[in-house]
């Protein structure tokens, strides 16, 4: 008798449907065909087990799986359950009649119980795309798929319920979340605030620029100064996620498994905070199994690189194209993933190998040329797509004594949204651009005129302080940015002057 039943593949952050076809016909064997994996192929033998526990028996003839479309690889256990149920149903214990209204996914254990399984969200997505009626799933990963409406989420705790519910004779009740008022519930949930931090006053103002603008950034200061710290609490003054955000973003952590089982939405913004040792693939993504890395999983939040000059070149050169692109292609010879990669770059490092160029109090050990070749472990190109240099000194043990509370990040959040609001205005015309650090050149030219005033300023600059040609933008756009935050349609000398002090690594005397 042929069944079939469904289930999904994950293709970069999207499903697509699998046909999962059982035939048992007269002979012996298991026989698996449509690029399964190893772990695909060892599901029979799990399923063997888990009727076994369940009071189920295998059929004594020879049992035919084919996974359709048969040139796409299939991999990981999720298949176990769909296999399962197809054999259930090709050997008359369950009826086959209503299995074309659910997709089926789950990793079956031995005793006949199931295991929660990657991807569930973007697989409950296209069940809805596809018109079916449900989706059944271990019960781990029911709230995470019970986001999507206008589909009936079954979350099940073993091969036998699974059963005895297609059978008709045990209901399942469905997962029901309320994804508006879960997502409503969720926000402003912050680990960090800034009315935490002692002083750093000028390092807080220039986060604030950074984030009104969604620029990248850099912090510049010896061991111990907080950079690490400020840049954990840069989330909280972001504007909050949008319910498409949350969605896109949470499909991204679905996909790579991060879900917890009380987890439904993620609500607020990513940081993610990779080691210096990390491979170009564990960064970018990819594999041999493809799966995001670490700057997808910063997607409409925060990617944070300490220590940015010990991280690996090659590491560090694999940003370029998605801090530009706001996405990652990952191409193998069978097929083309993206992966989507908007997010905020904040890095932090020492001034030098010492740690100590600069500070107030500690000299500075360094050999001559020292500063200069540590810096040159960034590469120009990298560096030239981070708009502020931000330089922070040790926090004064009076400012670490003072009992008063400081602004709280609610409080800058504000001032944060209200610039945005004024760029995403201004920019409503401009396709794919909603903050000034995105404005191509023309945009930048366009929306950053400056005054007569403002370009003696800017000329005065250059020549003085020794300012790089790539600074020149980056200045425009940050100044921009600091108009908005001041609520002026006009960039103003005040505003340039104080974006020209973000740019301290460009100049020649830095680690002379």
């Amino acid at each position: 008798m042929l069944v079939k039943t469904y289930g999904s593949a994950i293709i970069g952050v999207d499903a697509l449907t699998v046909t999962i076809e059982v035939n048992i016909t007269n002979g012996l064997g298991f026989n698996m065909v449509g690029l399964p994996d190893s772990a695909v192929k060892e599901s029979a033998q799990r399923i063997s087990s888990a009727f076994g526990e369940s009071g189920f028996h295998i059929p004594g003839k020879r049992i035919i799986v084919n996974l359709a479309p048969a040139d796409l690889k299939k991999e990981g256990a999720a298949y176990d359950l769909p296999i399962a149920v197809g054999v259930l149903a090709a050997g008359g214990s369950i009826p086959a009649d209503s299995l074309a209204d659910y997709i089926i996914m789950g990793e079956l254990g031995l005793d006949g119980s199931l295991r929660p399984v990657k991807g569930v969200l973007p697989i409950a997505i296209e069940a809805r795309k596809r018109g079916c009626k449900g989706i059944i799933i271990p019960s781990a990963n029911a709230r995470e798929a019970a986001i999507v409406n206008n589909l009936e989420v079954y979350g099940a705790d073993s091969l036998r319920q699974v059963a005895d519910f297609l059978a008709g004779t045990q209901p399942i009740e469905p997962t029901v979340v309320d994804t508006r008022a879960e997502f409503a519930s969720s926000l402003g949930r912050y680990d960090y605030d800034f009315a935490d931090v002692k002083g750093q006053a000028g390092v807080k103002r220039a986060l604030e620029i950074a984030a009104a603008g969604g620029h990248n950034a850099i912090m510049i200061g010896p061991p111990g100064s907080g950079k690490t710290m400020l840049a954990k609490r840069i989330p909280s003054i972001l504007p909050p996620l949008t319910l498409g955000e949350s969605l896109e973003t949470t499909q991204i952590h679905s996909v790579a498994g991060l879900m917890r089982r009380e987890d439904s939405l993620i609500a607020v913004r990513p940081f993610r905070a990779p080691h210096h040792t990390i491979s170009d693939v564990a960064l970018v993504g990819g594999g041999a199994n493809p799966k995001p890395g670490e700057i997808s999983l910063a997607h409409n939040g925060v990617l944070f690189l300490d220590e940015l000059p010990e991280f690996k070149r090659t590491v560090l050169e694999v940003l370029r194209q998605p801090i530009e692109e706001h996405r990652v292609t990952i191409s193998r010879a069978r097929q083309t993933i993206d992966y989507p990669a908007s997010f905020m770059l904040v890095a932090a490092m020492n001034p030098c190998p010492c740690g100590y160029y600069n500070h107030p109090t500690i000299e500075c050990t360094c050999p001559a040329g020292a500063v200069r070749r540590y810096l040159g472990k960034v590469s120009g190109p990298l560096m030239d797509r981070i708009d502020l240099h931000i330089e922070v000194t040790p926090v004064s043990v009076g400012e670490l004594s003072d009992n008063a509370r400081a602004e709280s990040s609610a409080s800058i959040r504000e001032r944060v949204m209200a610039a945005r609001a004024m760029q995403t205005a201004r920019l409503a015309e401009a396709r794919g651009v909603h903050c000034n650090a995105q404005m191509t050149s023309r945009l930048t030219r366009e929306h950053c005129r400056l005054d007569g005033e403002c370009s003696r300023i800017m000329e005065q600059a250059m020549n003085r302080l020794g300012l790089s040609a790539r600074a020149y933008d980056r200045i425009l756009r940050v100044s921009r940015t600091i108009a908005d935050l001041d609520g002026s349609d006009s960039i103003r000398s005040y505003h340039l002057q104080e974006a020209i002090t973000y740019r301290s690594l460009d100049r020649d005397s830095w680690g002379q």
